[in-house]
């Protein structure tokens, strides 16, 4: 496994307990996560505290696209860097980001993407965006959808979460081929429909 920061070890054996009292949360599908080599965690996005969930659930620390406007203060910046987070100017197709996150696969680390490029406000999934895909294909790299599923569509305190790993789809089961427009889209809604098979089973157990 390759070295986590610091600050990322301690903040996460900090946030454990915290979270366990406050949000009650559970999870699924652990021994779907490989403990070696990359994968792009591809996850639902419904609260800001999404990406500290995912921290929670498994040890190898995720590097997360953030927006730009997140790294506008130095101190808050610096934090969230050593975190994991790079930021990407969203709407522009920022393609340093996205050479970014090919050199966070390729260096055999875990690359966390919120599928749908922004936090839906209602719980409700959004359309899928491409990126995953795109970078799943230039890189050959596994995806492993994830879904956030509370218990009341929003994350509440007390309400309890679950937070289900799927099993990994390779490019190849993506239907990633040659890349292209149509070939990114299918991929990216294979992804979705699969975090959706899992909302639906989160649910039926609640």
């Amino acid at each position: 496994m390759k070295r986590r920061h610091p600050i990322y070890v301690v903040g996460r054996v900090l946030a454990i307990p915290i979270f366990k009292l406050l949000y009650f949360y559970k999870v699924k599908g652990k021994k779907n996560l490989p403990k070696e080599g990359p994968f792009i965690a591809c996850s639902n996005h419904i609260s800001n505290l999404d990406p500290v969930l995912l921290a929670l659930t498994q040890k190898r620390q995720i590097y997360y696209m953030a927006k730009a406007e997140l790294f506008e203060n130095k101190f808050f910046a610096g934090l969230i860097r050593k975190l994991g987070a790079f930021p990407v100017h969203r709407g522009s197709g920022d393609t340093k980001a996205i050479e970014q996150a090919e050199s966070v696969v390729k260096d055999d680390r875990v690359l966390g993407i919120f599928i749908e490029g922004t936090r839906s406000k209602t719980g409700e999934f959004l359309r899928p965006k491409s990126g995953p895909s795109i970078i799943a294909q230039q890189t050959h790299t596994p995806v492993i959808p994830v879904c956030i599923t509370p218990k009341n569509k929003k994350i509440k305190l007390f309400q309890g979460v679950t937070i289900s790993w799927g099993t990994p789809l390779t490019p190849e089961e993506l239907g990633l081929k040659n890349g292209g427009p149509e070939e990114y889209r299918n991929a990216s809604r294979r992804i979705m429909d699969e975090i959706k098979k899992m909302r639906e089973n989160d649910l039926k157990k609640k």
